[in-house]
């Protein structure tokens, strides 16, 4: 544990030195999120800190995948994350939604570039937990998945998650304490977010039409077991 905070501590010392903010990007009580300028090469990095837990992001160290941020630093010590990651640079997928719509070849696009995202998390245990317009990034012709604070690894012998984290509207049924969340959680709120590619509103209000909304439909089962098994087979399917 020793190690873990002089590491900690040694992270946001670095931040101090060697980074100036260009401005903080989400202040909540949890904690902020801020972009940061290196002051000898210029170039820019996101920092978070927050409560919370860091194990997440402390896997993707190392990780290369074209729809994830590269993750160049995380620490934790008593409770408080520190991580510094790649800032990725074009519009959230909430900017492209307002007032718009995509093309049924452009949402199953973007969809299919999140299943690759997600195959990496769930491929080391993880579940994102957060799958919504405002945490995706369209750099050029990628979609780029972001932000993992309410991220958590899927232990076996939990019930229930011990934390309730989530966006209403996005967050699977079980998020809310009903039983632990797993792959399947995410599989849930990509359906949704499908939906609202295709028609700008929640499947509920109104569902997609044709084969992809068959997609969503099976994407946003109440029950876990009825949605697709894994995001390969919501490849297969889309």
């Amino acid at each position: 544990m020793g190690e873990v905070r002089i590491i900690y501590q040694y992270l946001l010392s670095s931040i101090d030195t060697e980074y100036e903010t260009v401005r903080t990007m989400k202040n909540s009580p949890r904690g902020c999120v801020s972009l940061l300028q290196n002051r000898q090469n210029g170039m820019r990095f996101i920092f978070r800190h927050y409560c919370g837990n860091g194990e997440v992001y402390r896997k993707l160290l190392g990780i290369s995948c074209p729809n994830l941020p590269q993750i160049m630093e995380a620490a934790e010590s008593g409770g408080m994350v520190a991580v510094v990651e790649e800032y990725i640079q074009g519009d959230s997928l909430a900017e492209l939604l307002e007032g718009a719509v995509f093309t049924p070849a452009e949402a199953r696009k973007i969809t299919l570039q999140l299943c690759g995202a997600l195959w990496v998390l769930h491929s080391m245990g993880a579940v994102h937990r957060d799958i919504k317009p405002e945490h995706v990034i369209i750099r050029g012709s990628k979609a780029v998945l972001i932000d993992f604070d309410a991220s958590r690894i899927f232990k076996g012998e939990c019930s229930a998650d011990t934390q309730i984290l989530g966006t209403t509207g996005y967050a699977a049924p079980e998020q809310y304490g009903i039983s632990q969340t797993d792959q399947r959680a995410d599989i849930y709120s990509l359906g949704v977010l499908l939906n609202i590619m295709l028609t700008g509103k929640h499947p509920s209000k109104e569902l997609a039409g044709g084969r992809l909304g068959h997609i969503v439909q099976k994407c946003t089962m109440v029950n876990p077991k009825k949605r697709y098994k894994n995001v390969l087979w919501l490849m297969e399917a889309l």
